[in-house]
């Protein structure tokens, strides 16, 4: 008789929902903002681990520095991860002038 005494009054009982938590983004993420996966990133951007979180970098443009991973799954020890280089371009050892090309540094470059 509890049933019919819910439905006199007009109150309809609902499954409750458990409302999405407050961190996850609704909407594509700017410059900044936690991700949990680059999708969650606006175009431009990708997911990207910053200290213990992710959040939302710029994908690298030609001549920005880049990082090579040398082993599979080192890219996950990182606590400031870069995002890879745009569409076109790759990663690669930066080609100093001179004698002492000491330089180890990679850079987004052209095919």
């Amino acid at each position: 008789h509890g049933a019919a005494e819910l439905d006199e009054i007009g109150t309809e009982v609902l499954p409750r929902r458990t409302p999405a938590p407050a961190w996850l983004p609704t909407a594509k993420g700017e410059e900044g903002d936690f991700c949990l996966r680059s999708s969650d990133c606006v175009a431009g951007l990708c997911c990207a681990r910053h200290f213990w979180s992710k959040i939302c970098k710029p994908v690298l443009r030609e001549g920005q520095v880049c990082t090579r991973h040398r082993r599979k799954g080192t890219h996950g020890l990182e606590i400031f991860q870069r995002c890879q280089c745009a569409e076109g371009l790759a990663c690669r050892l930066q080609r100093e002038h001179g004698p002492a090309d000491t330089s180890r540094l990679h850079t987004c470059q052209r095919h």
